[in-house]
């Protein structure tokens, strides 16, 4: 079965196609950055708009990447959490689509399609997947959480933020420092020559036992920092940076290993656009090796939004008999929870 997935839940449009084994025929995505960068942040008007111009330019291109049209069994679209405006547009794209070509139609949770990017296949060389069932560290611009996974549709939460989302605390903290937008990459890359213990941040909530997490009070004290002494420059700057980075790193990776410790599963995965830091990656794995835990973090492409993880979940909801028709309808947050189909408080 060879899956069109469309995604349209923020500032990228993408369209792939994928098989049920998780192989990536073609990925095309259509970047918003510029779009919203004078801004510092997504103005959700805006990205509607973008979104109606480019979204048939995407599927266009990975559909003839993957050899047109007539390869296609069924087309998978992100149904939510995220802009409704924005879902709206791939909605109504993916259901004229599968009307007009009698195609299987199916929704798809965007978080869920983040969880098992690391079961994408995008090279030649197979890509090593975690075992059925591991732990999940969702991290990105508007989640937190982490997740005991078992199966594409029995997913339960262990915890999760209680204010901002992990890369938002990095966008805002870039912000306060004149960063520019997205401010996640400029943290990651100054963070890399910076000394982390030129400055002293909180690690929030990090005690032993909870798996919630809190960024707004460390957001709190850069920007006190900053008000006390200035926003610095040259290698202060980059010092900052690192201890800013090391903060938020520090209590994501030892409240993940605490997650495999609680349930008793070895294998962690590191999931959404956070998952793309340098930091994160480099500390999960080095906690990981010394509590005998296995970390699976999928390629940069696979952890920003993108169709492929999409197009996926499609796949596996289509194979144990899910189908959907022309109600499909958005949602922007916490239907899993209402729905009681994809993820369930622990």
């Amino acid at each position: 079965m060879r899956v069109l997935g469309i995604e349209s839940s923020c500032d990228e449009t993408a369209a792939a196609v994928v098989d049920e084994r998780g192989l990536v025929s073609s990925d095309v995505v259509s970047s918003q950055i510029e779009t919203h960068a004078p801004y510092g942040g997504v103005v959700p008007e805006l990205a509607s708009r973008a979104h109606l111009e480019s979204v048939w330019h995407v599927i266009s291109q990975a559909v003839a990447e993957a050899g047109g049209l007539d390869t296609i069994d069924a087309i998978a679209v992100t149904q939510g959490p995220g802009l409704v405006g924005a879902l709206l547009v791939g909605l109504s794209t993916g259901k004229a689509l599968a009307f007009a070509r009698g195609l299987p139609l199916v929704g798809v949770d965007h978080l869920v399609g983040h969880l098992f990017a690391p079961f994408l296949q995008r090279g030649d060389e197979p890509t090593p997947v975690p075992e059925l069932p591991f732990v999940a560290l969702l991290a990105s611009g508007g989640h937190t959480a982490l997740y005991e996974v078992h199966a594409h549709d029995r997913i339960t939460m262990l915890g999760q933020t209680r204010d901002d989302a992990a890369g938002e605390a990095f966008d805002k903290g870039a912000k306060i420092l004149g960063l520019g937008y997205p401010g996640g990459p400029m943290v990651d890359r100054l963070a890399s020559t910076g000394d982390p213990t030129r400055s002293d941040l909180p690690r929030p909530m990090l005690r032993k036992g909870s798996l919630e997490f809190s960024f707004s009070g460390l957001k709190t004290a850069i920007a006190r920092h900053v008000e006390l002494h200035g926003v610095p420059e040259g290698q202060a700057l980059s010092d900052l940076c690192a201890a800013y980075q090391a903060a938020i790193v520090e209590v994501l990776a030892q409240k993940s290993l605490e997650a495999c410790k609680v349930t008793g599963i070895p294998r962690l995965v590191l999931a959404g656009g956070v998952a793309a830091n340098k930091g994160l990656r480099a500390r999960t794995r080095e906690l990981g090796e010394k509590c005998g835990v296995s970390v699976f973090v999928p390629p940069i492409a696979s952890c920003t939004d993108n169709a492929a993880m999409i197009a996926y979940v499609g796949a596996l909801s289509l194979a144990s008999g899910r189908r959907d028709d022309a109600s499909l309808a958005p949602y922007s947050r916490g239907a899993g929870v209402k729905r009681g189909k994809v993820v369930e408080k622990r």
